[in-house]
């Protein structure tokens, strides 16, 4: 059986319609009108043009046949059912980081071509900034909230699409093989739409396999497991912008789950998120690593919360380190970690659980499809191997980057007759078959969960008339795991001024990106062809910051 996202939730709503599908703070959303928003989202799109234009048969890995539709908002009911209705229309939905700035925007709706745009009225000012110059964009939904933004000219209000639209079902027929775009910046350089398949990324990170890690055979199966026992909540606590928080949030859902959401939506509030989980009885909630522990561990010792029904904290993104988790066993003695390790480029690759007195980091039990690939990618190790390569994912990986031939076969290479995808994550086995995880091997920066790509945030503080030249690299941070620090030459004569770079880098950057603090050197060291020498960078951070 193949499957298709639109199908599913059809599925689950009519098998236990009346449970709470979505929570977010004290507002709250049953299968039954989930279902029926998500179609009727689905045939304003359809009404709207949003159309396929090529069946995926026809088209290469790193090509897309369908309309695309940015979700650019903050958690909440909106952002589900864009994802669902678009599905329903055979569109697909994209994530747009909120933090981006108006170059960053520019570049990200124009490499996506998309049609739609589905926002907060918050977002309003940057959509008109540059909605002139995406001639591609020609349906505008906002979402009202309580920034007072006026309502775009041309644009429509979202409950007003809706309450326009047809609550049948679309007359689109969902595929398995209609796309599910994630996303990601950092890691791939400028950022990149990973297309997926459907039936693809549920199996492999969205909810497609049962406890004991095999695949779902029927959407039958899915409705008998749905309704055996519905209603568990599982608090999400990072962005839907993310793909975690989404793979998250329909995990839950082949089960009749709910996922809730805490009231607030812009930052991360520890006290906020854990009042949620005693207030709604979670039985789990997922964080990103030590960003969202420290906090937590914090509040959970000023507070007072009844968290008896917890079972598990799931960590994605970022590392969790050993001795927050021991802090949060001291907490929460009774429950497990649960760390779930993988990319958007492959989905879950790889688990590992921690209970009290028996905590763990950065080593995992690899899953279906997850294998080490030699340093020259020729084969595949095995794992009495005692050799460093690549984590990778053989069997359901995605197509290809969208609009990206060259960097889509650097990345999903064939060996031996063989697809994989090869993040480009260093590790080796350990005799017992666990995999160790060594990080990324390229000049990457992970700051809780967020993916900074070094060389974007060296063009906006090499923009700065003062600047010579300059480097960044991280440092360890207690709370963001890594934090960005800048090693910068100033032109000659002049004194350093870090207010005003960071005002300067802040134009042309989102502020997650900018640097923590700055190392003032001479000159930076570059090798003969002009490259960064990442390792001095890295030195000289510890050294001088």
């Amino acid at each position: 059986m193949a499957f298709n996202f639109a199908d599913l939730l059809t599925t689950i709503a009519e098998e236990v319609p009346d449970t709470e599908a979505l929570i977010v703070g004290d507002r709250r959303r049953t299968y039954a009108e989930l279902e029926e928003r998500s179609c009727r989202l689905a045939n304003f799109l359809l009404t709207a043009g949003l159309e396929v234009r090529a069946e995926r048969s026809g088209l290469a890995g790193h090509e897309s046949g369908q309309a695309h539709v940015a979700l650019y908002l903050y958690n909440g009911f909106e952002y589900l059912e864009g994802m669902f209705g678009a599905w329903k229309a055979r569109a697909a939905s994209f994530n747009v980081n909120y933090r981006y700035v108006e170059d960053e925007l520019l570049y990200l709706f124009d490499n996506s071509q998309a049609r739609a745009v589905l926002y907060h009225a918050e977002f309003a000012p940057r959509i008109a900034a540059i909605r002139d110059r995406l001639p591609q964009l020609s349906v505008l939904i906002q979402v009202e909230d309580d920034s007072g933004e006026a309502l775009l000219p041309g644009a429509v209000a979202y409950e007003d699409a809706l309450a326009g639209a047809s609550p049948d079902r679309p007359s689109a027929t969902p595929s398995p093989d209609d796309l599910y775009i994630l996303y990601t910046g950092g890691t791939t350089g400028m950022p990149k739409g990973v297309l997926w398949r459907s039936d693809d990324i549920f199996v492999g990170a969205m909810g497609g396999r049962r406890q004991d890690g095999s695949e779902f055979s029927s959407y039958a199966e899915i409705a008998e497991q749905a309704r055996a026992d519905p209603g568990k909540k599982s608090l999400v606590g990072p962005p839907l912008m993310h793909g975690a928080a989404q793979w998250a949030a329909c995990n839950g859902m082949t089960n009749g789950g709910t996922a809730v959401f805490p009231s607030e939506v812009r930052r991360f509030d520890a006290r906020d998120f854990l009042e949620t989980a005693a207030r709604e009885r979670v039985v789990g909630f997922t964080i990103v690593g030590d960003a969202f522990a420290r906090p937590l561990i914090d509040e959970l010792r000023r507070g007072d919360y009844d968290l008896s029904g917890l079972i598990l904290i799931g960590s994605g993104g970022a590392p969790l380190s050993v001795a927050n988790k021991e802090a949060l066993f001291e907490q929460l003695p009774h429950i497990m970690i649960f760390d779930g390790m993988g990319s958007s480029e492959a989905g879950t690759q790889a688990t590992s659980v921690s209970t009290r007195g028996a905590a763990s980091t950065g080593r995992f039990r690899a899953g279906e499809g997850s294998i080490v690939l030699s340093e020259d990618l020729t084969r595949v190790l095995d794992p009495s191997e005692d050799e460093v390569g690549w984590l990778a994912m053989a069997g359901r990986v995605p197509l290809g980057y969208l609009g990206d031939a060259e960097k889509t076969a650097r990345t999903f290479p064939v060996i031996d007759g063989v697809r994989y995808s090869v993040p480009g994550d260093r590790a080796y086995y350990h005799d017992d078959g666990t995999v160790e995880l060594l990080g990324r091997d390229s000049a990457c920066i992970n700051s809780g969960g967020e993916k900074i790509f070094a060389e974007e945030v060296e063009l906006a503080i090499k923009a700065h008339p003062d600047v010579f030249d300059a480097v960044v690299a991280p440092r360890p941070s207690e709370r963001w795991g890594e934090e960005v620090v800048a090693v910068v030459a100033l032109r000659e004569g002049l004194d350093p001024d870090e207010a005003s770079l960071l005002a300067g880098a802040a134009e042309r950057i989102a502020r997650y990106k900018l640097p923590k603090a700055f190392v003032f050197t001479e000159s930076v060291q570059r090798s003969p062809s002009g490259k960064a020498d990442y390792r001095w960078a890295r030195e000289k951070v510890l050294s001088g910051a």
